[in-house]
């Protein structure tokens, strides 16, 4: 079992894990061997050493060149990647201003197409496959309001995955969405603090309590190592059980 969930000597790309989620799926990686590049705007120390913390714009095609060309030139290869970053910049639909909007797309949906599509060119060149893991959302599932770009975002990624599960299937290259529920993190912690909107998340999750970033580990771990390794194209909901909750 230590084996087959076993990411020992596989090299990993981590989105926005300066912090919450991309921060906890690092710790995950290294803690199961892996050796973890982790990419944000913001930068912190090192979680060991088999982490190299680098500060950048994954929207920009210079960046994402130069993420990949260094990590071939240090490692000659690329085995995981997860695209986590994003962003969340709620508003009504009526009055939903456009750069906000462009803005959210960029980060959450089309920075994501392209690291993964430099990223599987590399893993093609490698001929042993690899796994990109997408970090979706309930948004990409259900209609939440007073967010349309977040919300178009994820469901868009969420069918980017299928799209790219399907085209590299030959290749060996794996493609999955972990989709979290309420997760307590910077990003959500207005809701969290507010007794009203607490509640009001708290009661549609089977679980009676708040996900934490920790809960992400052992999703992302298994879909990154090859205890997964027939599995591609779909969507883990890691969210207590909202999604499946009905009465």
């Amino acid at each position: 079992m230590n084996k087959l969930f076993s990411l020992k000597g596989k090299v990993a790309i981590v989105t926005g894990a300066a912090r919450g989620n991309g921060k906890a799926i690092t710790q995950g990686f290294l803690d199961s061997g892996a050796i973890v590049y982790t990419v944000d705007l913001n930068t912190r120390l090192p979680l060991d050493k088999k982490e190299t913390v680098l500060k950048g714009d994954i929207t920009t095609e210079k960046f994402i060149q130069h993420l990949t060309k260094r990590i071939i030139q240090e490692r000659a290869k690329i085995d995981i990647l997860v695209n986590n970053a994003g962003i969340t910049i709620p508003g009504p639909s009526e009055t939903y201003n456009l750069g906000d909007w462009t803005k959210t797309l960029e980060i959450n949906l089309t920075a994501p197409f392209r690291l993964s599509q430099s990223v599987a060119r590399h893993m093609i060149k490698q001929k042993t496959g690899g796994s990109i893991i997408n970090i979706t959302s309930m948004g990409a599932e259900l209609g939440f309001p007073g967010n349309p770009a977040y919300v178009s975002a994820k469901g868009g990624l969420k069918m980017l995955t299928r799209a790219f599960a399907a085209d590299w299937a030959k290749y060996n290259i794996r493609v999955n969405n972990i989709c979290p529920g309420y997760i307590h993190t910077t990003m959500t912690e207005k809701s969290f603090k507010d007794p009203v909107l607490y509640q009001e998340r708290l009661k549609r999750a089977m679980i009676p309590r708040w996900g934490e970033s920790a809960d992400l580990i052992g999703a992302a771990i298994f879909l990154a190592s090859d205890a997964s390794a027939y599995i591609t194209g779909i969507d883990l909901p890691v969210d207590g059980g909202w999604l499946a909750k009905g009465l």
